[in-house]
Order: C-alpha cells, then structure tokens, then sequence
C-alpha cells in the first residue's frame, strides 16, 4: 500500500509546487487534487498550464493519483444533472492532460420527495455515461462512499450494479457508516472491495476500525494509494511525518494478525 494526501484539508492552501515538495520530504508518494482549492488545478486551464502540471508531477517523486471533484448526480432538476456530468466530462480531459490517473464524483444525498431506488438509478444511468466517455481517455472514473444516507454501502453497490461498467471503480471513504451492528467492517468492504481501488483515510486515533481495514487491504493484496484527507496543521511537516510513522505502524501490526 502507498500513501498519499487528498488536499482536503491538509493541504487546502498548498500550490503544486509546494504539494510535491512536502509530499516529497515527508515520504507522501501521491497526492489527490481537490478541486477549489489554491493549487488551481481546474478545467479552465489552458493546454499550457496543463503540460506546465504535468512536467512538474513526472519530474518529481509524487504520482497525481487523481482529481477529486465535487461532481454529484443525485439532483432531480434535469439541467443541475447534466451540468455535473458534462463538468465531469471536463475534469477527465483535464486529467488526461495533466497525467492524473483518474477522476473521483460523489453521491452526495437523497432528495426528498424522490424515492431512493429513482435516485440510485439516476445516479447509476449517469456513472455508466462518465465512465465509459473516460475510457476512452484512459481515465479512471472512482465513485466515493460519500453522503448522508448515500455512503451505505449497499446503495453504493446498487449504484455500481446499474452502471455496469469496467471503467468504474470504488473509493472507499473510511466512514463510521461503514460498520455494521457487530462494528466490523468487513461484511460491507467485502460487497465493494472487487471495484475499490483507492482509499481515503483520515483521523487515524479516531474509533474506526483501521486495523481492520489495514487487514482487509492486505488481505486483497491492495497495491493503490492511501490517501489522508485530514484537517491541517500550523506545523504541517511534522504532522505528516507522525501521520506516517503510525500509517506504517497500523500496517505492521495488520500484517502480523
């Protein structure tokens, strides 16, 4: 496993320049782009400004493992739908421009006055739609276990069941809605963990099972990134440096069980 930061919040304030050097000193291999944020990795930059992101990523130690955005298909207004899909589309050419190996979206709600099997088809219809327009790219679409009601698990299988596509995969999210009525994880990793393919981690001295998790990702041999999506630090240095001191030890301790 390799670990990484999403720049959510750690490093909300952080250009590129300065994400690879802190990354590089701290033995962050990767890092996920969040989008709004000072870096200004967006679609509106120009085919200049996205080689000038490229360059600086493959001349350095720290892989761009994607570009999160906040892209979201629940909305049952037909214009607020298409708007995300086609700003979706956007981030896949920009990620294909920058060398970013994938795109990450969200479901982010239930809408009242809809019915949660309408919206996890609509969510689901519209995946399949931004997965395979990506493939044609080589650009990874990644669906995030995330929102109210919506990070369950089992929606988030329903909603990768209707889209049925190979170019869809799963960024599990390490949330307390993970656990089921033993407080394991495990029955709910297991029904994702064919598709997951990158991980969002956070407070680590926090009451998630993360032995458990560092076990499961072992256990299916995870070579991807672990990526912190932690708040951040007046000393940003050493606080990444302890996050990855106990990020290795979890992971020894998981090896050993």
């Amino acid at each position: 496993m390799k670990l990484g930061i999403v720049t959510y919040m750690v490093a909300v304030e952080w250009d590129v320049d300065t994400i690879i050097e802190k990354c590089s000193k701290t033995g962050y291999e990767g890092v996920e782009l969040r989008s709004t944020h000072k870096h200004g990795v967006e679609p509106t930059l120009s085919k200049e400004e996205r080689e000038v992101v490229r360059k600086k990523f493959e001349n350095s130690p720290v892989k761009l493992v994607g570009l999160g955005t906040a892209c979201e298909y629940h909305n049952p207004d037909k214009a607020e739908l298409k708007k995300n899909i086609e700003e979706t589309k956007a981030f896949v050419l920009l990620a294909k421009d920058t060398g970013a190996e994938g795109v990450k979206v969200r479901p982010n709600a239930f809408p009242e006055g809809v019915t949660k099997e309408k919206t996890i088809e609509q969510i689901g219809t519209s995946l399949r739609e931004v997965s395979a327009f990506a493939a044609d790219y080589g650009v990874k679409i990644r669906l995030e276990v995330h929102g109210p009601g919506t990070c369950h698990p089992p929606y988030i299988k329903q909603m990768v069941d209707i889209a049925d596509h190979p170019n869809l995969y799963v960024c599990w999210n390490s949330n307390m809605a993970d656990l089921d009525e033993s407080g394991s994880i495990k029955k709910h990793f297991n029904m994702l963990k064919d598709k997951i393919e990158i991980c969002h981690i956070n407070e680590l001295t926090n009451e998630y099972p993360w032995l458990e998790l560092f076990s499961l990702l072992q256990g299916m041999n995870f070579k991807g990134y672990c990526l912190a999506e932690v708040m951040g630090s007046p000393e940003p240095e050493r606080f990444l440096g302890y996050y990855r001191a106990l990020f290795d030890a979890y992971n020894k301790i998981a090896s050993l069980k």
